[in-house]
């Protein structure tokens, strides 16, 4: 993955992202190892971009990260006085209006939600340590395949905060409440074992197989039927949010149109 994705024109290439298209399979790529791949503002505004810059040929999206680490979490820089240039620092934000606050969280949380759209399947290669922010934008995505040395951390309840970049529902949904609670109060580390055994991670592999293990994902992806995918990716996705009846009427519904689109037979 990682040398066909230097190997193409970038689509887009800012604030340590860079989104590659080959096809049905886009990359995006953390591209500020320097750094660790710490997250910003403007990082975020980038991932966002990255979204809405998709072709609507793209089927699977590619989370990964140059460097030893998928992403350190939040630059500290953030809590600063000074903060980014160019950005309110956190303390202003901080000292501002309620509304003002909540607009820009949610600002930034947009950076995390478009990885579970319907019409594509996300894939982050997590290796190294994914910690915060970082932990958090790795849980954004549909699926997880891990390097050995994976470090998952949520760190914010640690510092007097409280994960709020989306989070907190696919980590209690992937692990359940108590185990949740558990990893973001404490702030420990789940390694890679860890990661798979409790839902986490899909897969772990050694980190040199890592590019090849989401290679295998994306093509197994792309084996089945592009409407077929979209319709069970919907049907498990709300599948939390109904009852068992509602869950049986839903995929009934969802396979009448599957069968009517074979058949050629329209609603």
């Amino acid at each position: 993955m990682a040398s066909s994705d230097q190997d193409l024109v970038p689509v887009l290439d800012k604030d340590g992202v860079r989104l590659t298209v080959d096809d049905a399979i886009a990359t995006v790529t953390l591209a500020n190892p320097a750094k660790r791949n710490a997250q910003s503002p403007a990082l975020w505004r980038a991932l966002t971009e990255a979204g809405r810059q998709l072709p609507g040929s793209v089927r699977v999206v590619v989370l990964r990260a140059e460097g030893k680490s998928f992403s350190a979490g939040l630059d500290r820089q953030a809590f600063t006085p000074e903060g980014f240039d160019g950005e309110p620092s956190f303390v202003d934000l901080a000292r501002g209006a309620d509304a003002e606050l909540d607009a820009t969280i949610a600002e930034y949380q947009e950076a995390f939600t478009w990885w579970r759209r319907s019409d594509i399947v996300s894939v982050a290669a997590v290796q190294g340590h994914a910690i915060g922010a970082g932990f958090q934008l790795a849980l954004a995505c549909d699926l997880r395949v891990v390097a050995d040395d994976v470090q998952f951390a949520m760190r914010e309840t640690s510092l007097g905060l409280v994960p709020d970049l989306t989070g907190t529902h696919p980590l209690v949904g992937l692990v359940g409440y108590a185990r949740a609670l558990e990893i973001c109060v404490t702030g420990r580390f789940v390694a890679a074992e860890e990661a798979v055994n409790t839902g986490l991670a899909n897969l772990a592999v050694p980190a040199g197989q890592l590019d090849d293990a989401v290679r295998d994902f994306a093509s197994a992806v792309l084996a089945a039927p592009r409407d077929a995918v979209i319709e069970t990716k919907a049907l498990l996705r709300g599948a939390q949010d109904r009852t068992y009846e509602e869950q049986r009427a839903a995929e009934r519904q969802s396979q009448a149109r599957r069968l009517r689109d074979l058949a050629g037979v329209g609603d």
